[in-house]
């Protein structure tokens, strides 16, 4: 390999040179950015590179979003935040823009999804890659409402060729089959999978292989694999078995239990798996020190995927209605944060009813 020197300049860490700090803003740049009322000093606080390019298309860039039906407001709000969209031809925008519609042909759907997530929109490379992957995606099932949130919140699955998704998919499809899910199911498996976590594309298929191996010789049968895969949105193929063999280790340490009682514990929570051992040593600290017991934490496992911050208020909130929690079961603590509150109101309900009923008769002799 050729030698590389032991010592670099210090600027040469950063991008912006003093080649770029020489160089003046774009004076026609600023101009039309104040006409379309966009805060410069926000540009150049955050992204001032961009005003110092030679060739920008402020006017043009707006006038697509205004063809989309964006106002002064909206566009004002996207060149604030996404200033390197005046930077990107009007071509290429106009074709992102096309290619954005194949899942969002209300146009006023696509100006709020471009002025909540510019960004996305303006990553304007392998247009082609993301037109043939949507229309593969369609073909599979996902709806337009879907592979749009695909668009804003994962778009690193468009930049892989659609041939590399494909293959993804099938693996996933052999995968699910080997495992003993059935024909008739496995659409509605993959699209559910697809839909909670689309960076599973992002996988290899050995990593999926060697993750569905090691679980196997953990001793968990196809049938429980299936149910930790739901139940963790796939996620758990972004694992290596050396980090799930970790927090296994520690879990059955934790909980002084055999592997057959730490499978179940698994089956219940497999968050298990998923947590890292500092966060899974955090939060049985926590509840420890709230006073809980690890007998009721095996109990109840579910409680682990709660923060220790979301503990204590729920904890004082219980403690507000009279309930103390260590000294009982710990399903009023776990839940959503919906499943929560609704156990609160019962147990309210339950404290301000009176002890007999007021309106019925009483059986008293005359």
């Amino acid at each position: 390999m050729p030698s590389v020197p032991q010592y670099r300049p210090f600027l040469a860490c950063f991008p912006y040179t003093t080649d770029n700090q020489s160089k003046k803003e774009n004076k026609r740049t600023v101009e039309k950015l104040y006409k379309f009322s966009v805060d410069i000093g926000k540009i150049r606080r955050l992204k001032g590179w961009v005003l110092l390019e030679d060739e920008t298309y402020v006017e043009e860039i707006a006038n697509i979003l205004q063809q989309l039906g964006a106002d002064e407001t909206a566009i004002a709000s996207i060149l604030e935040r996404c200033p390197e969209a005046i930077v990107c031809s009007p071509t290429t925008v106009n074709t992102q823009r096309v290619i954005w519609q194949l899942v969002c042909k209300n146009e006023e759907e696509l100006v709020k999804l471009i002025e909540q997530f510019p960004e996305s929109f303006f990553i304007v490379k392998d247009q082609e890659n993301r037109k043939l992957n949507i229309q593969f995606f369609q073909e599979l099932g996902l709806k337009n409402v879907v592979i749009s949130r695909f668009l804003t919140t994962a778009s690193n699955i468009f930049h892989n060729p659609v041939e590399k998704n494909k293959q993804m998919i099938r693996i996933l499809q052999e995968s699910y089959l080997n495992l003993g899910g059935s024909e008739a199911n496995m659409k509605v498996w993959l699209l559910k999978l697809l839909s909670q976590n689309p960076f599973i594309l992002l996988n290899s298929s050995a990593a999926i292989k060697e993750t569905l191996e090691f679980l196997q010789e953990q001793g968990f049968t196809n049938f429980e694999i299936l149910q930790l895969l739901s139940k963790l949105k796939g996620f758990l193929f972004q694992l290596c078995p050396r980090s799930i063999q970790n927090s296994i280790s520690f879990s059955k340490n934790a909980f002084k239990c055999t592997n057959h009682d730490l499978k179940q514990l698994v089956l219940k929570c497999p968050a298990l798996l998923y947590y890292s051992v500092p966060v899974l040593e955090e939060r049985i600290q926590g509840l420890l020190k709230e006073g809980i017991s690890i007998a009721q934490i095996r109990e109840m496992p579910m409680v682990l995927e709660l923060t220790p911050q979301i503990v204590q208020y729920r904890i004082r909130k219980l403690n507000s209605l009279g309930f103390r929690i260590k000294d009982g079961h710990l399903a009023n603590l776990s839940g959503t944060k919906k499943e929560f509150e609704a156990n609160l109101d019962k147990i309210q309900a339950k404290k301000g009813r009176p002890l007999f009923n007021p309106v019925a008769p009483l059986n008293v002799e005359e």
